[in-house]
């Protein structure tokens, strides 16, 4: 039987975010479902504030009982959140470029800070505008020109107004630190970054050895591996789920 798998995408995405890499998945290893989290997509009329809490009854009450979890950037953050909440639900968590947090509550109010004239630009200049912003800042800035074309279609899928609500609320200055945490998974964690991706590669091998059934893998790619390298992260699941016996 296929095994269950939700996908959660990143800020200002949608579910098609992993179109690649679902239609490069074996439909006899799993059954894949994408959803849109609250203030995206489909899920953009979700009622402010948007919070983690409500992201996880959101993505629990719109899953299967038991699936392979695997969240991108933000879509990771919530997963994180997911996994620890309903340890029993989740067989397998998959985190790409996901941040466990900021520990130093000066650094967090500063990212809050940060996340709140984001939000403020999105209620106030135009979508197109803060898009092009957002695609040039350092983190996508060395992505493919294809692989921008792919992300910024994604983003105007959306509009602005929730996703301010999604930067005040979701924000990783808004989020307790999780890294105290990571060692109450009992499940598989697989972390992927990119290799071109320096801080998420350096993030996640520091959560390595916090984890008790961890795995690390870089890939080749930037910040945006499901966009990027779709083929790669499908064949890391398949491969993470081989070596586990399928």
């Amino acid at each position: 039987m296929p095994e269950d798998i939700v996908f959660l995408h990143g800020f200002a995405g949608t579910h098609r975010a992993f179109d690649g890499v679902i239609e490069r998945l074996s439909p006899t290893r799993y059954t894949p479902l994408a959803l849109d989290l609250p203030g995206h997509g489909e899920q953009r009329e979700a009622k402010p504030p948007i919070t983690f809490a409500g992201c996880v009854e959101s993505v629990l009450s719109r899953s299967p009982e038991r699936f392979v979890l695997c969240g991108y950037s933000l879509g990771g953050r919530v997963a994180l959140h997911v996994a620890l909440a309903a340890p029993e639900r989740v067989s397998h968590l998959v985190l790409i470029g996901a941040n466990p947090g900021i520990e130093d509550p000066a650094e967090r109010d500063a990212r809050l800070a940060s996340d709140e004239r984001l939000a403020k630009r999105l209620e106030t200049e135009p979508f197109e505008a803060f898009i092009e912003s957002w695609r040039t800042q350092p983190l996508f800035a060395a992505d493919p020109p294809e692989v921008g074309a792919l992300a910024r279609n994604d983003q105007q899928r959306n509009d602005p107004l929730p996703l301010a609500a999604v930067m005040r609320g979701l924000s990783v200055g808004a989020m307790s630190s999780l890294w105290s945490r990571l060692g109450e998974l009992q499940m598989r964690v697989t972390l992927l970054a990119g290799d071109r991706d320096t801080k998420f590669v350096e993030l996640g091998e520091r959560a390595l050895p916090l984890l008790r059934r961890g795995s690390l893998a870089i890939l080749r790619g930037g910040h945006g591996l499901p966009l990027e390298n779709p083929a790669g992260v499908a064949g890391v699941l398949e491969g993470a789920d081989a070596e586990a016996g399928g």
